[in-house]
C-alpha cells in the first residue's frame, strides 16, 4: 500500500482565511513542507504554525523549468512519505503535510501530479482559493455569467476561441499583463476589472482601460484580471478554421482520402498564387489586399489540412506546429533581448553565422547546407546555397570585384551566343548571374520571372487580333 500524503491549501491571503481542519492538521504533522514560503498565510505564520515547516523555495532557483520544479517536488514528497510510513508505529504516525498556495485542487500543478502517481496516496483537505475571494469582491455570480478560468501565462492558447467573461489567473509580472494585451486585436472597448493582493490591507480592485492593463499595478503572484468581453476571440478563426477542417474530413469522402503526400502538389500550387497576389498587390493604395488575404487563407488551409492529418495520426496538432516554429525562433535568436542596431553589419553577420551553426547541431545534420530541398527549382536552390554559404562565412566577396564580376558575366553570354549550346558553359553563366544576384540582393528566380512576365506582354501585344 503506497504511503499517505496530506494536501492542504492556505487560503488566498492572510492566516485569518486558514481553516481549522488546515490549522489542526499543520500542528499534528510529523513533515510540513511548503511549496512555497512566498504567501501572505505563510510569511505570517512562519515563526508560530510553520516554525518548523521546510519549503521547496530553493528549487525554483535551481530548475531550468518549471516543469523541472515541479517533478522535483513531487519526486522529494514521493520519499518523505515513503520514509514517514517506514518509520511509523504499528499503531499510528502524524502525517506529512504538503501545504500549498490557496486551494489544493484551483490551478496547482504540483498536485495534479501527485493525483496522477500511484507511488502515494494522496488526501486532499478543502481550502479557500483566491476564487472564493474573487467573486465576493465582483459581487457575480460566475456559474450565471459563464465565466472561464485562464492561465495568464498560456493566455493566446487557453483563450483561444473563448468570447469571455475570462478570470485570467497567474498573472505574475507585467510581462505576463503587456501579453495578453498584445494578444487581442483589435483591443476590447469594455474595460477589465484588476484584482490585486484581494485580502490583504494594500488589496485594489480596479477597473482599466484595455490599453492600461499593464500599467494598473505593479504585478505580483496575487494578481489576477477579469475579461468580462473579448470582441474578437483570441484566435478564434484559426480555432474555427481547425474545426471545420475536421468536420470536412469526416463528411467529403475526397478529403477524407487525402494524405501529406497526396496534398503536396495543392501546397505547391497554392504557394506559387500567393506569390501572383504580392505581385499585384500595392502595400501603398491598398489595392489588391483582398485577394492576397484570400491567397494566403487557401495557403493557411493547406496548413491546418497537414496538422489535421498530422493530429488524426496522433503525431502533432496545429498547436504543436505553432509551438515548433516558436520554439525554433527563440532558440535560434538568443539576441532577441538584446539591443542590436540593425545597421550593425558585422554583428548582424555573425548572429547568422551563430544560427546557421546552431540549426545544424540541433537538427543533427553534418553540413548546414542537408536541409536545403532538393526539389527547389534549380535557380532558387543556388541561390540558398550561395546565401547558406555567405552566412557561415566561406564567401570571400573580394576575391572578384563587381567589375571583374560583370566582365566575366558578358564575356560568358558572347562565348554562348558565338558557340553551340554546351552546357556547362550554360551553368557557369547561371551561377555567374546567382552570385550577382547574391552580392546585390536581387532573386534571380523572381528577377526571371518578372522579365518573363514583361516578355509575355510584348508577345501579347504582338499578337494578330
Amino acid at each position: 500500500m503506497p504511503p499517505v500524503l496530506d494536501v492542504v491549501g492556505l487560503g488566498p491571503a492572510g492566516p485569518d482565511l486558514l481553516t481549522e481542519g488546515t490549522r489542526s492538521l499543520i500542528a499534528a504533522a510529523s513533515t510540513c513542507v511548503l511549496r512555497t514560503f512566498r504567501h501572505p498565510a505563510a510569511e505570517a505564520l512562519r515563526g508560530s504554525l510553520l516554525r518548523s515547516a521546510t519549503s521547496f523555495d530553493h528549487r525554483y532557483a535551481a530548475a531550468e523549468s518549471m516543469e523541472e520544479v515541479y517533478g522535483g517536488i513531487v519526486d522529494d514528497l514521493v520519499v518523505l512519505a515513503t520514509a514517514a510510513a517506514d518509520s511509523a508505529s504499528s499503531a499510528s504516525s502524524a502525517p506529512v503535510v504538503y501545504a500549498v498556495p490557496g486551494s489544493p485542487v484551483v490551478a496547482e500543478h504540483t498536485v495534479e501530479l501527485l493525483l496522477a502517481d500511484d507511488r502515494v496516496d494522496v488526501r486532499l483537505h478543502p481550502a479557500m482559493s483566491f476564487l472564493d475571494l474573487t467573486w465576493v469582491r465582483l459581487g457575480i455570480d460566475p456559474v450565471e455569467r459563464g465565466v472561464q478560468l485562464v492561465d495568464g501565462h498560456r493566455f493566446t492558447t487557453a483563450a483561444a476561441g473563448l468570447p469571455g467573461p475570462l478570470l485570467v489567473a497567474q498573472c505574475d509580472h507585467r510581462f505576463v499583463l503587456s501579453d495578453i494585451k498584445l494578444a487581442v486585436d483589435p483591443m476590447p472597448t469594455e474595460p477589465v476589472v484588476v484584482l490585486h493582493h484581494l485580502g490583504l490591507p494594500d488589496e485594489q480592485v480596479l477597473t482599466v482601460p484595455w490599453e492600461d492593463l499593464d500599467r494598473a499595478v505593479d504585478a505580483d503572484h496575487l494578481t489576477s484580471v477579469l475579461v468580462p468581453e473579448l470582441g474578437a476571440p483570441v484566435g478564434g478563426e484559426v480555432v474555427a478554421l481547425s474545426l471545420l477542417v475536421e468536420r470536412l474530413r469526416d463528411l467529403d469522402p475526397w478529403k477524407n482520402e487525402q494524405t501529406h503526400d497526396s496534398l503536396k502538389r495543392y501546397l505547391l500550387e497554392e504557394a506559387h498564387e500567393v506569390f501572383d497576389a504580392i505581385d499585384a498587390y500595392d502595400p501603398e493604395t491598398g489595392e489588391g489586399a483582398d485577394e492576397l488575404c484570400g491567397e494566403l487563407g487557401d495557403l493557411l488551409y493547406q496548413v491546418v489540412f497537414h496538422a489535421t492529418i498530422g493530429a488524426e495520426a496522433g503525431w502533432f496538432t496545429l498547436g504543436d506546429v505553432a509551438a515548433s516554429i516558436r520554439s525554433k525562433l527563440e532558440h535560434r535568436h538568443p539576441h532577441l533581448g538584446e539591443d542590436v542596431a540593425a545597421t550593425d553589419v558585422p554583428e548582424i553577420a555573425a548572429l547568422e553565422t551563430e544560427w546557421e551553426r546552431a540549426k545544424r547541431v540541433e537538427l543533427g545534420r553534418s553540413s548546414a547546407f542537408d536541409g536545403i530541398p532538393a526539389s527547389l527549382p534549380a535557380l532558387a536552390r543556388a541561390l540558398k546555397v550561395a546565401r547558406k554559404a555567405e552566412a557561415l562565412g566561406l564567401v570571400d566577396d573580394s576575391a572578384t570585384g563587381p567589375d571583374d564580376e560583370s566582365s566575366s558575366l558578358v564575356a560568358a553570354a558572347d562565348a554562348l551566343i558565338a558557340a553551340p549550346a554546351d552546357p556547362a558553359l550554360v551553368g557557369e553563366l547561371l551561377g555567374l548571374v546567382v552570385e550577382s544576384c547574391r552580392r546585390s540582393g536581387v532573386d534571380p528566380e523572381d528577377a526571371l520571372r518578372q522579365r518573363t512576365l514583361r516578355a509575355e506582354a510584348r508577345y501579347r501585344h504582338r499578337e494578330a487580333p
